[in-house]
């Protein structure tokens, strides 16, 4: 089973960038994380006042790798950047499925 055209279909156009800047353009799912318990409600305290760091649900294809990647490696959509916490893989018996991740949305200060 191959789930690549679902997200060619109706997923986001997104970039994978890693540290080094490159730049490897997917497809895929994202979404708020809706707040069921205290997990993801911390923030940070920026000069401009608190941000509240939203969380979001990510749900892409096995490659990119997102399992692999390194600090500095980031999500890019839509004119937003994502820092990603936590990613796994879903396999379809020994293959890769997609990956989903835990991405929250990058707070820059100049």
């Amino acid at each position: 089973m191959n789930i690549e055209p679902v997200f060619r279909h109706y997923g986001r156009p997104a970039a994978f960038v890693t540290k080094d800047g490159e730049k490897v353009e997917t497809r895929a799912f994202i979404s708020p994380l809706r707040y069921k318990n205290k997990m993801y409600l911390y923030g940070v305290n920026t000069e401009i006042g608190y941000n509240s760091q939203g969380h979001y649900l990510y749900i892409g294809p096995p490659d990119p790798d997102l399992t692999a990647a390194a600090d500095g490696s980031y999500i890019y959509c839509l004119g937003e950047k994502y820092r990603i916490d936590r990613a796994e893989k879903v396999y379809n018996g020994e293959n890769p499925f997609y990956i989903w991740a835990i991405i929250r949305v990058m707070v820059e200060t100049e």
